[in-house]
This record gives structure tokens, sequence and C-alpha cells, in this order.
């Protein structure tokens, strides 16, 4: 979690727009969209005035990010069975939205003869893929890359040409990992 989650998160609990927060903040809404997506930090002062803004006590905030998780383990008991939608794939996030800032993973879950695309609107990203159970194809531009298990790709993300699909016989479990 980073401060611009934290900012957000308590923006929508109020049911407020970013427009609403930054005239209350005073500071553009561009600039308030750059706070909540972490590429823009506020001086103390601004972050006084956005922390009004949003009905937030910047100390709690601060307290929040100073004792964040920095470590999730999921012990397999935890994980719930996993039921495969018509889509033939499922992903199993290993932690929510607010906690992804650098990297995003997941245990990817595909049904035979089904595909997944690589993520919407990444540009520039990196994947790590490995194998934990059956067979798979990775698409990446013009090459394809036959998986079984315990094999492993690192590859720069192609979204337009990029894709994995089972070729096994059984649902195949993929450990994915990737930059955001």
């Amino acid at each position: 979690m980073n401060l611009g989650s934290l900012l957000r998160r308590r923006r929508k609990e109020q049911g407020l727009t970013l427009k609403a927060v930054a005239e209350r903040a005073g500071v553009s809404e561009g600039f308030m969209s750059q706070v909540e997506n972490n590429v823009k930090t506020p001086s103390l002062d601004t972050l006084l005035n956005i922390s009004a803004a949003v009905g937030a006590n910047p100390g709690d905030l601060l307290n929040q990010l100073h004792n964040q998780e920095r470590l999730f383990t999921i012990h397999r008991q935890d994980w719930p069975d996993v039921e495969i939608p018509h889509t033939g794939f499922a992903t199993r996030r290993f932690c929510g939205p607010e906690e992804r800032a650098v990297l995003d993973s997941a245990v990817l879950f595909l049904e035979p003869a089904k595909s997944i695309p690589v993520r919407k609107d990444v540009k520039n990203g990196q994947e790590i893929l490995c194998v934990l159970k059956g067979r798979v194809e990775l698409i990446h531009g013009e090459q394809r890359v036959p998986l079984k298990d315990g094999d492993a790709v690192h590859v720069w993300s192609d979204p337009e040409h990029q894709s994995i699909t089972n070729t096994g016989r059984r649902t195949a479990v993929i450990l994915w990992v990737g930059t955001i």
C-alpha cells in the first residue's frame, strides 16, 4: 500500500470525486490524480490540505503506511477451491490492488485448450511464468514456447502478440509475476 492508494480509498469511502477533493485541497485535478497514482508526492502542507479534504488525519495515514504488511503468506489450506468459470481460466492474486505498487502476482488456473491473453494496458512490462502443473504454450510475438511442469520463462510483455494456451489434458497451474 502507498500514500496514493490510501488517499484514493479514503476519497471513495467518502463518496468524493477527484475534482471535489482537488478543489477542497486547493490543487489541480491533474495533480490530485498524480498523487493517487504515485507519480507525484505532495509537500507536507499539501498533504495536510488533501487529508482534510478527504476527512482523514494525516498522522493516521502515515501510521498506516509505516505499519503496513511487508510480507504476504498464503498457506495452501487458506486458498479456496478453484471454480473455473466459462472463460476457462481463473486467477488467484496474492494481495489486493492497493498492495501492488511495483509487482503483480497470481496463480493462474487454465482449462485444457483455453487461452489467456497478456494483461491489458501494459507498457514496457516484464513477466515471469513458472508452470507448476500441466503443459502450456506461450505465444510471444512470432515465437511459440512449449512449457511443462517446472519450466519457467522471463519475457518482456507484448500485449498485442502474447497469450498462454493450455496444451495439456488437465487444468494447468501457473505462477505468474509481472511488473506494473
